[in-house]
C-alpha cells in the first residue's frame, strides 16, 4: 500500500511504526470525470488572471498578501513570516495517542478524512500493530490523538476496522454546528400511536445486509454514457420533466408503503420458489 506519510503511533512507551494511505479518493463527493472551462467560441481553456481593479492590471505572486477582513473593506495584513512564527514546529512525526474513549460514543459527525494506518514493512516490528488492533477491538475501544503534518495540527481518532487500523481525522468542536434548533423544533411536534406502529412496520420491512457494493453511483454511469455519447457524435435526448408528487395524508401515504414493500417481498418470495422448483424436480427424477 502507497503511503502519503510515514512515522509512529505512540502510547505509553510504546512505539509503533506506521504510515498514513488514504482511505478514500480526492473526489469522493463528486464525479470521477473533471471538467475544464472553455471559451464557447474556439474551445479554448479559459485562464484565471489575478486582476487589481484598482491600479486595472494584472497582479504577479510576489505582489500579493494575506489579508484578514475585518470589516467592510478593511483588513488586517498577515505575512508568511508572521503564519511561520506559530506553525507547528513538532518534527517527531510521531501519532501521540493520549486517551482511549468508546467507540460507541464517538459522533461520526467529527470525523473528517479517513485514512489507513499501514503496518510496517518488518515483520517484527508488526507484532505492537497487532497487540493494539486485537486489544482495542476487544474492549471497544477507539484512541484520540494528535499529529502534525506540514505544521498543520491534526486531532485524529484511531479505531479498528477489521484486521485494520482506520486513522479520522476529526474537526474541531468549534466547526461542527449545533443541532439545537432541530432538536426544539422536533420536540414540538407528536406523533400518534397508530402512526409509529406502521412506521415501525415500514422499517421491518426494509431491514436488509449492509452491502457497501450496492453504493453505485447512477449519475457517474450516466454521465459516461451521455460523454461516450457525444464523443460518437449522437444527440442527446432531454429527459421529460418530472411531475411534483401529490401531498398526500401521512397514515395513508404509510399504509399505501407498508402494503407496495408487502407486495414486493410476496413477488420475491413467488420468484424464488419458482427458481427453486426445478432443482427438486431434478433432485427427485435422480
Amino acid at each position: 500500500m502507497r503511503t502519503t506519510w510515514n512515522g509512529s503511533l505512540s502510547f505509553g512507551l510504546v512505539t509503533i511504526p506506521v504510515g498514513l494511505a488514504p482511505a478514500t479518493a480526492p473526489k469522493a463527493r463528486a464525479s470521477d470525470v473533471t471538467f475544464r472551462t472553455l471559451h464557447r467560441e474556439c474551445q479554448t481553456p479559459i485562464k484565471q488572471k489575478r486582476w487589481c481593479p484598482v491600479h486595472e492590471r494584472e497582479v504577479s505572486g510576489d505582489e500579493l498578501v494575506k489579508g484578514w477582513e475585518v470589516s467592510k473593506g478593511q483588513f488586517v495584513i498577515v505575512e508568511d513570516a508572521d503564519l511561520e512564527a506559530i506553525a507547528q514546529r513538532d518534527t517527531s512525526r510521531a501519532i501521540e495517542i493520549s486517551r482511549f474513549v468508546p467507540l460507541a460514543e464517538v459522533d461520526p459527525m467529527f470525523f473528517d478524512r479517513t485514512y489507513f494506518l499501514a503496518p510496517s514493512t518488518a515483520e517484527a516490528q508488526r507484532r505492537p500493530y497487532v497487540l493494539l488492533l486485537n486489544a482495542m477491538k476487544e474492549t471497544g475501544m477507539a484512541a484520540i490523538g494528535r499529529m502534525v503534518i506540514r505544521g498543520n495540527e491534526n486531532f485524529v481518532l484511531i479505531r479498528p476496522k477489521g484486521e485494520a487500523l482506520v486513522l479520522e481525522t476529526l474537526f474541531l468542536a468549534e466547526d461542527v454546528r449545533s443541532q439545537a434548533e432541530i432538536d426544539e423544533a422536533v420536540e414540538a411536534v407528536s406523533v400518534k400511536d397508530p402512526e409509529l406502529e406502521l412506521a415501525r412496520q415500514l422499517i421491518d420491512s426494509l431491514v436488509g445486509e449492509w452491502e457497501p457494493a450496492e453504493l453505485q453511483s447512477e449519475y457517474r454511469q450516466d454521465l459516461r454514457k451521455l460523454l461516450e455519447a457525444k464523443l460518437e457524435g449522437e444527440e442527446i435526448a432531454v429527459p421529460e420533466p418530472v411531475a411534483d408528487a401529490p401531498v398526500v395524508d401521512l397514515m395513508e401515504a404509510l399504509k399505501r408503503s407498508v402494503a407496495a414493500t408487502k407486495g414486493r417481498s410476496a413477488n420475491g418470495d413467488s420468484a424464488q420458489r419458482k427458481k427453486a422448483a426445478p432443482k427438486k424436480r431434478a433432485a427427485a427424477r435422480k
